[in-house]
């Protein structure tokens, strides 16, 4: 773990987001104008558990049942992607010999 003076680590903003006893990256931002938009924080707790923040945020179709449809669609991918992240963080078993 790398810290810089008071305890910022090399990838804080080490300015106001560092507050409530943690510490907080710089936003990535992914922006497809007009149509979607996602926003990546790095978060290191008073604890030192690292965790990514992220926000979402898409235009729907202006009728009602293709909306639900990409809502259904999202979650789907969501969940794929957070389940994806859970299990790599995971320290794998070890093989027995």
């Amino acid at each position: 773990m790398n810290r810089r003076a008071a305890g910022h680590t090399d990838w804080c903003g080490q300015d106001h987001r560092c507050n409530l006893d943690e510490h907080r990256s710089d936003e990535i931002v992914i922006d497809i104008a007009g149509r979607a938009r996602a926003v990546l924080v790095r978060v290191r707790t008073r604890t030192g558990r690292e965790h990514a923040e992220v926000r979402v945020r898409v235009a729907l179709a202006p009728g009602e049942l293709a909306a639900r449809r990409q809502l259904v669609g999202l979650l789907g991918d969501l969940r794929h992607a957070v389940t994806r992240a859970a299990v790599t963080s995971r320290p794998r078993p070890r093989r027995a010999s």
